[in-house]
């Protein structure tokens, strides 16, 4: 268990904390949620010690051992992957290491006998003959191929470095895990993984995420970063959401009899009760909606942003067509004689670990990249906008997010006009004059979101729109893409925002692509696509014709 006592934080004039009680619990996963510059990560790094608090203290359970996930991509160069991994279980490495050189000792005395004695009691204590092995199969789960099991942390890529220190803050059941975005740079099978990993695990889970579909899977309990306070919610995500939306909108109609709103309430937590049941998740697992009283249910002061896609015209039939597509980047083969065809009312999400070819497709029919064989014609009636995944070239000019905005606002270029619509993507007052050199990753994100609105475009290309959005704008944009009447193609890793969005699903793998009409979740379990899967992951490292 871990407490947080009376703890306050300030920076400044800033108040992040301001005497914050809260207990975590074994058995439990709490999801840390609050708007950007809440503190959320602060909050995490004050329950590892990283951070001193002004006043207050964090107290653990004698004898518990508590890890959490790092974000130093370096800090184990010269080790091997599964020996970096081990080293999460600090005690059984420095045990497993003064053993090994007990051993060594070319002089080994009777007194170093008695040592290695005591060492292999300890060692096999807590675990370390199952070490390997144990943390083998972490690796394996989260996509690393045995392969690079025995190679130095150096010689890895970046995106098999954050699963490598992920495996290394789950090693050894620790009794309180700490996780910072722990799904950042996993792919759709790895985040499941983590998911049942999570579901299983007995002990105590503090969790930061923006990935709703992840907080709703694993989260028993939700803590809300607001006003300088943690309150603490029983229930996933979702739960914590529709009920705090359904209380800011009674506490509106002053009309409404108090009994109405009760009843109300009483309704709502019954019927997310019962569909709650019949889903895979911990929330129902632990049934502790039931014990939930209407003094726990309050309205949140997060804003959503306003996010709404209107078309100026509806497209025809003919939407897009690709025809033997081929692009070579870097020497790489991204794209090999790609052939699709795009159809009215297609929402398409682009999955798959070949994140390049995504990229390049997107870049391709946006007219920023040149194809090196075949050819795309996009319909005399599409007109279309494009997401970026990197927007920095939007941004070099010192202008301020008004006059930046203006330039693609078709017919309003008044002042008011561009303010208020800013204003309802939450940048208000002086913030509308904020210089855009300077701007963080999710104000970018918002102005492109901005752009895309008024363009009024029925074709949308989103190249993982959902990266720097906190939870509120991320569910915004979701909303916005389910109501868009026009063509879609994206590329996301939030399993909800491509579950609730997409109609058609096509999946980039290293043998091919895979293109099939229906929701992601039925695509998941479709015994023919999965297949149809192994086939083309065992299969050369090269794009064929679209299957």
């Amino acid at each position: 268990m871990i407490t947080a006592s009376n703890i306050s934080l300030s920076y400044g004039t800033q108040v992040l904390f301001k005497d914050v009680n809260i207990k975590f619990t074994p058995g439990n996963c709490y999801g840390i949620i609050g708007a950007n510059g809440a503190g959320k990560s602060t909050f995490m790094k004050i329950l590892a010690g990283e951070i001193e608090q002004d006043t207050g203290d964090v107290i653990i359970t004698p004898g518990e051992r508590m890890t959490m996930l790092r974000q130093d991509h370096f800090a184990f160069q010269e080790y091997t992957v599964l020996e970096t991994v081990i080293m999460g279980y600090e005690k059984l490495y420095s045990v497993m290491k003064e053993r090994d050189e007990v051993y060594a000792k070319e002089d080994f005395t009777e007194e170093d006998g008695i040592r290695a004695a005591d060492l292999e009691g300890e060692f096999a204590e807590m675990g370390g003959w199952e070490a390997e092995a144990e943390a083998a199969q972490m690796l394996d789960g989260l996509g690393i191929d045995t392969i690079l099991h025995s190679k130095k942390m150096a010689e890895v890529e970046d995106n098999v470095k954050v699963r490598v220190l992920l495996a290394q803050a789950l090693f050894g059941t620790p009794d309180i895990l700490l996780l910072d975005e722990p799904t950042n740079h996993l792919d759709l099978e790895s985040i499941e993984w983590l998911e049942n990993f999570l579901e299983n695990f007995n002990n105590t889970v503090i969790v930061v995420s923006h990935d709703r579909h992840f907080l709703n899977s694993v989260c028993t309990h939700i803590a809300d970063i607001d006003y300088g306070k943690v309150q603490l919610y029983v229930g996933n995500y979702d739960f914590w959401y529709l009920s705090s939306q359904l209380v800011a909108k009674q506490m509106k109609d002053d009309k409404k009899k108090k009994e109405d709103k009760i009843s109300e309430l009483k309704d709502f937590i019954q019927r997310f009760s019962s569909n709650a049941s019949k889903a895979k998740q911990a929330t129902s697992r632990k049934k502790l909606i039931d014990k939930l009283t209407l003094d726990d249910i309050k309205p949140s002061s997060r804003r959503f942003p306003y996010i709404s896609f209107k078309p100026t015209r509806e497209p025809g039939n003919n939407i897009l067509e690709i025809k033997d597509l081929s692009k070579t980047v870097e020497g790489e083969l991204v794209l090999n004689k790609l052939n699709l065809q795009l159809n009215h009312g297609d929402k398409i999400a682009f999955v798959g670990p070949q994140h390049q070819a995504k990229t390049v497709l997107f870049d391709i029919l946006n007219g920023e990249m040149e194809p090196d064989e075949g050819e795309y014609n996009w319909g005399v009636t599409t007109s279309h906008s494009y997401f970026p995944k990197n927007n920095d070239k939007y941004f070099q000019e010192h202008d301020s997010i008004t006059d930046w905005l203006r330039q693609y606002s078709k017919d309003e270029k008044d002042d008011t006009y561009i303010r208020s619509f800013l204003g309802r993507m939450l940048f208000s007052g002086d913030e509308a004059l904020k210089d855009c050199t300077v701007l963080s990753g999710g104000e970018k994100v918002r102005c492109i979101l901005s752009k895309l609105m008024l363009e009024q475009a029925n074709c949308i290309m989103l190249d993982e729109p959902t990266a720097h959005l906190d939870l509120e704008s991320i569910s915004s944009l979701n909303n916005a893409l389910i109501d868009f009447k026009g063509v879609l193609l994206f590329n996301s890793h939030d399993h909800q925002f491509v579950n609730t969005i997409a109609n058609r699903i096509i999946e980039f793998t290293p043998g091919g692509i895979i293109d099939r009409m229906m929701p992601f979740d039925d695509y998941l379990k479709d015994e023919g696509v999965n297949k149809l899967r192994d086939e083309l992951y065992a299969a050369p490292q090269e794009h064929h014709l679209s299957i």
